[in-house]
């Protein structure tokens, strides 16, 4: 494992996706201005339009907080007149980024950063550009405990969208066709792909297929997946999200992803070995595996199964 150069020449761009939160795309544009290489790098902040003309003002009032910002090197406000939800906003933005700069950093106006968090982005970008088996470096990373005394990053093949970037050529595969995921997936790639059932990432794809989701994130997983590609994490996390307080689109309330204390570490050693580091996996399976509440979700999850399966009978 190799430690990163400090120096950064040419930061990457910077995307934040805002709709109708304020204040927290303040924190989040507040937080990253906080970064050494803040005033180097360009920040591009898109903002979907508003679903009714009662939800213009709070759309404005976001345009407001992100023309007001200070500490970038250029700000760009890309605004939409209409909504066009998060999932296409998402896709089109980043498709924008890559055929503009090759490469961005991306997050969304809930994700607050480590002032170190563009440092260690960037160093990732430039370690792994030419690494064309690496699709993704993430920022953030599950307090697992395996990891508190860890160092640095691992690479494996899950990818967290909480403040990520990648470029160009890997982004340009990127498909958000659930059916195809449907009729190509194995019994053995779904049971990999939901990290040998530590998780269920699967249900996702399931959900949009059936139109009860409209998400991007699993399907960019479900590319990178397809694909062998790898994802880069760090032990400790550069970023924490300040979204599961009821004021997302779907209200949900989670204090379980905030953090003490973020990744401070402006030179963090970044993995020589191009494969799946499957020590962490192992580890990162255990902590989901005996995550408080995790026995009563698989018990919720397999009645609403039983459920479906059920009323398909009798119809």
């Amino acid at each position: 494992m190799t430690s990163g150069h400090t120096k950064i020449v040419d930061p990457a761009p910077v995307c934040v996706f805002a709709f109708n939160r304020p204040e927290h795309t303040r924190r989040t544009l507040d937080a990253l201005a906080q970064s050494p290489l803040a005033a180097s790098t360009s920040l591009t902040v898109f903002i979907d339009g508003p679903r009714n003309d009662a939800e213009k003002p709070i759309v404005d009032a976001v345009a407001q907080v992100a023309e007001t910002q200070r500490g970038f090197a250029s700000i760009e406000l890309r605004r939409r007149d209409r909504n066009a939800g998060l999932a296409v906003s998402i896709e089109e933005g980043v498709s924008q980024m890559m055929a503009e700069h090759g490469r961005a950093i991306i997050l969304e106006d809930d994700i607050l950063t480590s002032p170190a968090f563009l440092h260690y982005m960037n160093l990732a970008l430039d370690r792994y550009k030419d690494e064309h088996a690496v699709w993704h470096i993430a920022g953030y990373n599950e307090d697992v405990p395996a990891f508190r005394r860890a160092q640095g990053a691992y690479l494996w093949r899950f990818m967290s969208c909480w403040g990520w970037a990648t470029w160009a050529d890997r982004w340009a595969h990127y498909s958000r066709d659930p059916d195809a995921l449907v009729d190509e997936f194995s019994d053995a790639d779904i049971a990999r792909f939901n990290l040998d059932g530590a998780q269920d990432y699967w249900s996702q794809v399931l959900a949009n297929q059936t139109g009860e989701l409209k998400t991007w994130a699993v399907f960019w997983y479900a590319t990178i997946f397809r694909n062998r590609g790898l994802c880069l994490s760090p032990y400790f996390s550069y970023v924490e999200n300040i979204g599961f307080d009821g004021s997302g689109s779907h209200g949900v309330v989670n204090k379980s992803y905030t953090r003490s204390r973020l990744n401070s570490n402006l030179s963090p050693g970044l993995p020589d070995q191009i494969s799946e580091n499957t020590d962490a996996v192992e580890q990162v399976k255990l902590y989901y595996l005996t995550k408080p509440g995790k026995l009563e979700k698989i018990r919720r999850k397999l009645n609403r199964f039983v459920g479906r399966l059920m009323s398909k009978r009798e119809r």
